[in-house]
């Protein structure tokens, strides 16, 4: 049972309907392994800079996350700045990538061999870097956005072709394939390598579409929702998570992690940053799981 995150960490100032935070915990590793530590071992893969916060090391280490291969380096940690006028969609008012714009991703030795890889929101060629560096792991994933899609569509293509999962937003599915069904668009992806495309629908929740199954799951129902930053990170997390001791992806296992990781999109959203899936337990989500399936 063993995770590895390859990905972003940053401080990130946040506006929302429900006021704002400055320097908050952010990244999609860190979203994600946060998500995924409820279910598994799981390591971070990225980079921070000396000014990294010793209160957010220690939220890490609290959960358990293997840190060997987070990075240190002199200067400041990623940064962005994103305003919400609704909750759908963020404003990008701001973004210092500083130490992360030199990142070159280093697998130490424990992060060769494991379980599952979860490449993050990254340049294709850095994914493919760490592609490059793996000995041996049974489910790899990946995530993208329409600037990979527009600016480095054949890297892109690349690392589908080497992937076992996909996580991708119904516009990305439709730039990525020129197809405008979802469906349809899922299985031209379908035919570049993967086997399994999540579609993440955000407040509409996701769709998992493999050669011989579909299956839609709805977002959990959260009465009051504070911050939607990293829910796609933390859904890919908790799927990924829950993968992570399973040996095939059967449908059975494909629509268990598909309610896992919207519960976990639900606990990201009902606070600022990390706060809420850093306060969750197994119990609670154990009853969360329970409560979506006798919802729907």
């Amino acid at each position: 049972m063993s995770l590895v995150i390859v990905g972003s960490l940053g401080l990130d100032t946040i506006e929302t309907l429900a006021g704002k935070r400055v320097d908050a915990l952010g990244g999609s590793a860190v979203y994600g392994a946060i998500s995924s530590s409820l279910f598994t071992t799981t390591s971070i893969v990225g980079v921070v800079g000396d000014d990294f916060p010793q209160e957010y090391w220690d939220l890490l280490q609290r959960r358990r996350i293997n840190l060997a291969g987070l990075e240190t380096t002199p200067g400041k940690t990623f940064r962005w700045h994103g305003r919400y006028h609704n909750l759908n969609q963020a404003e990008t008012v701001r973004t210092d990538l500083n130490v992360f714009k030199s990142f070159e991703p280093k697998l130490p030795e424990c992060c060769k061999c494991c379980h599952s890889l979860l490449l993050g929101n990254i340049h294709p060629a850095l994914q493919m870097n760490v592609l490059e560096q793996i000995e041996r792991y049974h489910f790899v994933a990946c995530d993208t956005m329409n600037l990979w899609i527009n600016n480095t569509r054949d890297q892109l293509l690349e690392v589908l072709a080497r992937v076992h999962i996909i996580f991708i937003n119904e516009d990305e599915i439709r730039l990525l394939s020129g197809i405008n069904n979802v469906f349809e668009a899922g299985g031209e992806i379908l035919s570049k390598g993967p086997e399994l495309v999540v579609v993440k629908r955000g407040e509409y929740g996701a769709i998992a579409i493999t050669r011989q199954d579909m299956f839609f799951v709805p977002a959990y129902p959260i009465r009051q929702v504070i911050d939607t930053t990293g829910a796609g990170d933390a859904f890919a997390g908790g799927f990924m998570g829950y993968l992570a001791d399973k040996p095939t992806l059967d449908k059975h296992h494909i629509r268990a992690a598909m309610r896992y990781g919207t519960v976990m999109a639900g606990v990201n959203v009902s606070s600022f940053s990390v706060d809420a899936l850093a306060q969750a337990d197994q119990d609670g989500i154990e009853l969360m799981y329970e409560n979506l399936i006798n919802w729907t």
